[in-house]
């Protein structure tokens, strides 16, 4: 079992992904935890693509870790760590899938995306902003969880962890052309369930108070 890294020791977060990784292939174990902090949000954000329960999201993201580890050895430096690690844990998400295919097929329909966007800080908002953030949140991600899978993990990858076609590409395995093509039509989609979500007659309402404001004012002006 490794020891966490001691507080005076992060200075070496400012190491890249290959120095880190060597230095835990030559023996400083303890120094992977600085890869695991370094991307988590990522991978819960990858995995929680493919998969509805946070709780088997994250025992995918201890298993997708401990095969990284493993595998240390057999990084090259090809691809980007990041890449690397996203493989291997969209591969263990898939095989979760398969091996629970039926308890899975009603993905998304009582839970919605957590912590998947990042939002502004509501501890610094009044309540009514506060309010309004939070439905935000929940009407995007409520939209993403939606989209069918192919589309939602490129979207995720692209415009929440802001990875680039060709990165998306590699992790995924497809051509920079099938990225777009997922991509365009993600937005396509998600744009349509927004539009169902919000469809409501009271959207820019001018009514109660502020009609009676109105009504207040010009007749003051008359």
């Amino acid at each position: 079992m490794m020891n966490a890294i001691q507080p005076d020791r992060f200075t070496l977060t400012k190491l890249s992904d290959s120095n880190v990784v060597q230095r835990v292939l030559e023996g400083e174990k303890e120094l992977f935890e600085i890869l695991l902090r370094r991307y988590n949000q990522r991978l819960f954000r990858v995995i929680r693509s493919y998969i509805h329960s946070e709780d088997d999201v994250q025992d995918i993201m201890q298993d997708a870790y401990v095969k990284a580890y493993t595998k240390l050895g057999q990084f090259n430096n090809q691809a980007s760590f990041s890449t690397w690690l996203i493989r291997i844990a969209i591969n263990e998400a898939l095989q979760h899938i398969r091996k629970n295919k039926r308890r899975l097929m009603n993905y998304g329909k009582t839970e919605s995306l957590e912590n998947v966007f990042q939002l502004p800080d509501t501890n610094q908002m009044n309540p009514e902003k506060q309010a309004i953030t939070t439905e935000t949140r929940t009407l995007l991600e409520n939209a993403v969880d939606h989209l069918p899978e192919k589309y939602r993990v490129v979207f995720v990858l692209q415009q929440v962890e802001g990875l680039t076609n060709p990165e998306i590409a590699d992790c995924l395995k497809l051509t920079d052309s099938n990225v777009k093509v997922r991509l365009h039509r993600a937005k396509g989609l998600l744009k349509e369930e927004l539009f169902k979500t919000t469809h409501d007659t009271s959207i820019f309402e001018f009514g109660n108070h502020k009609c009676d404001a109105m009504v207040k004012n010009v007749l003051e002006r008359i």
